[in-house]
């Protein structure tokens, strides 16, 4: 019994992550905002949605930022919002939050009370790929140009 647990166990290719990973890294440099300091935010635009990445913090060699979708919600489904920590000295991004506070696991075992998948860490930093090449492809950031050049 205790083999077919352990074959039935969800492992999780640490290669094809951490690619993902340096993808989704390479891409949210180009959506973060320009000055990067604590506080900072970039607004991008979408098809009829706006999402705001903001500098949540910041240290020698990780970055924290959230996703936050603005505006063009869907009744019904909750608006886009995660936390994503950029590793600036292996160059990756991935998911650590989403849902304002929910730690993601690596792997979870199936079925378990909240039904998540056994790949659901996988399955996240995936849909931020996607979002993050949409983005980058299609998107438009707000350009906040000072046109009397710090004049008053």
């Amino acid at each position: 019994m205790t083999a077919q647990l352990a074959t039935n166990r969800y492992i999780q290719s640490l290669p094809k992550y951490l690619t993902l990973c340096e993808h989704n890294y390479v891409r949210l440099l180009k959506l973060l905002p320009s000055e990067r300091n604590i506080g900072s935010i970039r607004e991008v635009k979408l098809g009829n949605s706006e999402f705001a990445t903001k500098i949540d913090g910041s240290a020698k060699y990780t970055m924290d930022i959230s996703i936050k979708q603005l505006t063009g919600m869907v009744k019904g489904i909750a608006p886009l919002y995660l936390t994503v920590r950029l590793y600036h000295d292996a160059k990756v991004a991935e998911i650590i939050h989403h849902d304002y506070h929910q730690r993601i696991k690596p792997s979870y075992g199936y079925p378990n009370p909240k039904m998540h998948q056994k790949d659901e860490k996988y399955q996240l930093n995936a849909f931020l790929y996607d979002w993050l090449v949409a983005c980058v492809e299609h998107g438009q950031a707000t350009l906040n140009w000072d046109v009397n050049n710090g004049l008053v």
